[in-house]
């Protein structure tokens, strides 16, 4: 039996201090398997699903590497998206927070370069960032890669998908032989091996097991006509009325058109894709994870990188042609120990994609009729919360606390009607309970934050 104590792993009395002070009691089977081979030394291949506990994995091993005297590029993590570079950022921060004077920068398109290229001026020891990004830097002669000691890459399949062969090379090219390379996937195609043997020395390979637990995801089939899909929808989420769901599209056309009809039928939902500004990317995003948007509407390759902790639903509104893909779809609910909802809406067209699923999964999926849905008489489920969208963040030296204290001072809101707190580099969103949104609009516009005013929208 693997031993799942991390204070059995050889790790430094601040890290596991920290450990113990973020509520983590054991490791995950990907961390108990993985950790001890990455803190060895070894070039690891692992494979695990999201929300799996892999970020504190390779998270763990990195911080543990680190010279922190030397302020010069030692940990190299790349991401496919910016949400998910973002997410992996912020979890390093946390594990790194006993550790003094560690810099992690994260480094993402669709943002400026000035800032980023302080921040290298100044020194850093962990970069993440996505691929485009990390190799402009490079080229440009702002980034180097000679202190280099571990690279990650972070579901590495899907930056294969979304074609980042080359830019993968030639940063690994830039990089020093004799790093150490961790591989992260949550599928193992044969593309994930060919890109192994060039880019990793005698690798160990880690599998955690892909499938969930049946019993925390009640699964059904809804049999549609094609041209009823949006109506199937709208009366499954008007009958189950779930708080928070995913909706999964296989197009970023579709996405926008679903988002948009729910939003007709007075629902409150978001689409997520690739033809998004990146701020309003970061907007929706934060929206969504502190519930003051009840529906988003994503693909596969947007979704990468969402880590939503309480997802009540993740609805199918086509079924992907990779049974692989569908179990990691439906693997976002269900977590914790709570019971998640995951419902496809099929065709008579796509029995193939059923059959495969279905043995794939090893088990058939109960079927379901649309007319046994009630649909209440109530008006559609609205979200518990709002978004207030403050212009100054990290850059501007706001935190969290800053926020907090302008809503909750003397004669403030109670800090129970104060939701997630996301901070970027130059905004902050917060969510507040729909009853206090007009007081805490009126504090933040009247209260200055870190010295200074800053403009308050909502949403």
């Amino acid at each position: 039996m693997i031993p799942t104590a991390f204070n059995t792993l050889p790790l430094k009395s601040p890290l596991l201090q920290n450990l113990d002070s973020l509520g983590y009691s054991a490791m995950t089977p990907i961390q108990a398997q993985s950790l001890p081979l990455i803190l060895a030394g070894s070039d690891v291949i692992a494979q695990a699903k999201t929300g799996s506990g892999k970020t504190a994995a390779f998270g763990i091993g990195l911080l543990s590497r680190l010279m922190v005297t030397t302020f010069s590029v030692q940990g190299l993590v790349l991401c496919p998206t910016r949400e998910l570079a973002d997410q992996v950022s912020k979890e390093l921060r946390r594990l790194a927070r006993f550790t003094d004077n560690i810099k992690i920068l994260t480094l993402c398109g669709g943002v400026p370069f000035g800032p980023q290229l302080g921040s290298l001026e100044h020194g850093v020891h962990i970069v993440v960032g996505t691929p485009g990004r990390i190799l402009d830097h490079l080229r440009r002669g702002s980034l180097h890669l000679k202190s280099l000691r571990m690279l990650v890459l972070d579901e590495a399949d899907r930056m294969l998908d979304m074609g980042f062969q080359e830019e993968l090379a030639a940063i690994v090219a830039a990089a020093p032989s004799n790093r150490q390379t961790l591989l992260f996937s949550a599928t193992y195609p044969e593309s994930i091996a060919a890109m192994s043997a060039t880019v990793q020395h005698q690798p160990v390979t880690v599998q955690v097991e892909a499938l969930h637990d049946g019993a925390q995801i009640k699964q059904l089939f809804f049999l549609v006509e094609k041209d009823e899909r949006v109506a199937a929808l709208a009366r499954i989420i008007g009958h189950y009325r779930p708080e928070s769901t995913l909706v999964f599209c296989n197009t970023r056309k579709e996405c926008q058109e679903v988002a948009d009809a729910l939003t007709q039928r007075n629902f409150s939902a978001l689409a997520i894709h690739g033809d998004l500004e990146q701020r309003e990317r970061d907007q929706v995003l934060a929206r969504f994870a502190n519930k003051s948007v009840s529906i988003l509407v994503a693909t596969d390759v947007a979704a990468r990188g969402i880590d939503i902790k309480e997802l009540t639903a993740v609805i199918n509104f086509e079924l992907t042609r990779d049974p692989e893909i569908h179990i990691h779809r439906i693997g976002r609910t269900g977590r914790a120990g709570e019971e998640g909802l995951a419902l496809s809406l099929v065709t008579a067209a796509e029995n193939r994609r059923i059959a495969a699923i279905e043995e794939y999964l090893g088990t058939t999926i109960p079927r379901a009729e649309l007319e046994a849905l009630t649909m209440p008489s109530a008006a559609p489920l609205k979200a518990p919360m709002v978004t207030l969208c403050i212009d100054g963040g990290r850059k501007n030296k706001v935190r969290p606390g800053d926020i907090l204290g302008a809503l909750t001072g003397e004669m403030g809101i109670p800090g129970s009607e104060v939701g997630k707190i996301d901070v970027f580099d130059f905004h902050t969103y917060v969510a507040i309970r729909m009853a206090s949104a007009n007081l805490a609009m009126a504090r933040l516009s009247a209260h200055k934050i870190k010295g200074r005013f800053f403009k308050i929208r909502r949403f």
